[in-house]
């Protein structure tokens, strides 16, 4: 009768084992039971998968033996392909080691490098002595005849490894996602970069364009034509789905407003970044290291006015703000030396927004304080000066000399101002029940749906020219500071096109935990010892309990 019952239950779980095997084979599920939800793909991600129709190839060169910091990359970019996979069996992956065969290593680093594949060179010196390794934090996705490259790790000169590495895993889903955007959906939105103004010349907008580029195809549209014919200058106009005014110097005439009042009536976006007082650091690099800060009409108060903000004719200063660069001392014993430039605000953002949402800080140049009015438009403000900030008119004398000057913390009491509003909803036109300009076919009185952005400094889309050559959107090259800009205006145009999926996913957030390298020498040998004794001393002591256990028991 015993050996029946465990003949039955050794049969029970035979069959059982089967059953859960066979189940198995058929169902399949993961449980992301992290904080942070790294491990589940946004819905963003998933739908853009579902376009996948063919064979997509991915090539992935982080592949070999990696300091610490890589074997998490190189961990966590397997995740990501395997989550991606989950969702398609159209996504293939190869791990290559390019530098693995000695024979062929050289020809393969040049090669790489060649397609534009920038190695990382890591410099160890954690055992004593100096060595270096390459490695390539890069892959190639290749779909239908094209191949694009996905940037693994985000470089940053300001950053050390480790960090670069945490902000790399944080990206990792936007970076193939975005990758597999280019490849899936071909540009068709069209950006228009409005010229004729005094709008800042393309070499001062250049890492913009390059950063927009990729998604959306982009062309220079000027507003001369308008004297001529403006009917005509408004139907080219309204080909594009979004305009951009990078900091106009020139007021518009009436007609050239009734055109982009009417391109924002018939539902075009817009991004403004323009401003109401005339002043930038070159100005004050002369003999007397000053210059006076005066009104810039543009002729567009009204324009935005009806639309719902204000920009006010006077410069915010801040005491959280960037530094400049300034030659402390005299003669040959001069250093620069950065100093708080309270002209220079860092502006922060609106955590509740995916534009602003994760960034981080803005660079602003003498920018102005903004109001909203009271409208049917929907106002968000994306972005503002800190607490501690002073409103100064225009005009007024402003001298690199009070830069050395400690600021008077009591009159810096006007609160935080809104440097950035975005604008939403239907709009009600400029010229509603006034005199047009010229006669438009079609006017609208009232707006579709739509947005605008506007930001109350061009400086924020400027960046720098050094021998001629546009350096880095956000970064300061004096100081070695990078700041938010780029990433702030590439979310500002996804979100006005309506790009929101790619907006969440580069937002997302993923804390990473690292062993301290310190701690890690001081305690190598300790945990050496526990690792090897441990386990010896437990299986001597279950042996000796086991043995004792049996003495007992048959004794």
């Amino acid at each position: 009768m015993k050996k029946n019952k465990t003949l039955i239950y050794i049969l029970g779980v035979i069959v059982g084992l089967i059953a859960i095997n066979a189940i198995s084979s058929k169902v399949y599920g993961r449980f992301d039971l992290t904080k942070d939800k790294r491990y589940t793909l946004s819905d963003a991600s998933k739908n853009l998968i579902t376009d996948i129709d063919s064979p997509l190839i991915i090539d992935v060169f982080l592949e070999g033996e990696f300091p610490s910091e890589f074997r998490v990359l190189q961990t966590e970019v397997r995740q990501i392909i395997e989550e991606f996979q989950l969702e398609t069996n159209n996504i293939r992956v190869n791990y290559i080691d390019p530098i693995e065969d000695e024979a062929t290593r050289e020809r393969n680093i040049e090669e790489l490098t060649k397609s534009g594949l920038e190695p990382y060179v890591n410099t160890d010196n954690s055992t004593g002595k100096v060595t270096q390794e390459i490695i390539f934090p890069w892959a190639f996705a290749s779909y239908k005849d094209q191949t694009i490259k996905i940037p693994l790790l985000k470089k940053s000169i300001t950053q050390g490894l480790q960090e670069q590495i945490n902000n790399s895993v944080q990206a990792l889903e936007y970076a193939f996602a975005d990758g597999f955007s280019k490849l899936v959906n071909p540009k068709s939105q069209k950006i228009a970069i409005l010229k004729g103004n005094g709008e800042l010349g393309d070499i001062y907008i250049a890492d913009f364009l390059k950063t927009i580029q990729p998604y959306y195809n982009i062309a220079p549209f000027t507003l001369d034509s308008v004297a001529s014919n403006p009917q005509g200058t408004l139907d080219n106009l309204r080909q594009y789905d979004l305009i951009v005014a990078a900091k106009p110097s020139e007021a518009f005439s009436e007609n050239e407003k009734l055109v982009l009042d009417q391109y924002t009536m018939h539902g075009g976006k817009s991004l403004w970044l323009t401003e109401s007082v005339i002043m930038d650091k070159d100005s004050l690099y002369n003999d007397s290291g000053s210059a006076v800060s005066i009104m810039r009409d543009l002729n567009l108060n009204d324009f935005f006015f009806k639309y719902g903000v204000r920009v006010n004719p006077s410069l915010v200063k801040d005491l959280f703000s960037a530094p400049i660069m300034l030659a402390i001392g005299e003669g040959s014993q001069a250093q620069l030396q950065p100093i708080q430039w309270q002209y220079s605000p860092l502006a922060a953002s609106n955590p509740n927004h995916p534009i602003s949402k994760n960034l981080n800080l803005v660079k602003y140049d003498f920018a102005s304080p903004m109001d909203t009015l009271k409208n049917q438009v929907k106002k968000t403000i994306l972005l503002q000066s800190s607490p501690n900030s002073k409103l100064e008119g225009a005009p007024t004398n402003i001298s690199l000399a009070d830069v050395t000057k400690s600021p008077d913390e009591s009159t810096y009491k006007a609160g935080p101002q809104n440097l950035a509003v975005l604008l939403e909803g239907e709009f009600t036109s400029v010229y509603d029940k006034r005199v047009l300009p010229f006669k438009v076919k079609e006017f609208k009185s009232t707006s579709n749906t739509t947005k605008m952005v506007v930001i109350s400094d061009g400086d924020v889309i400027k960046n720098e020219v050094i021998r001629n050559r546009p350096q880095e959107l956000g970064f300061d090259q004096l100081t070695g500071k990078a700041f938010g800009n780029k990433e702030f205006l590439l979310n500002t145009v996804n979100y006005l096109l309506d790009d929101t999926g790619l907006i969440n996913i580069r937002t997302k957030e993923i804390s990473i935990a690292y062993l301290d390298s310190d701690k890690v020498k001081e305690s190598k040998g300790k945990w050496q010892l526990i690792n090897i004794a441990l386990p010896l001393v437990l299986l001597a002591l279950f042996g000796f309990a086991f043995n004792y256990y049996r003495k007992k028991k048959y004794t």
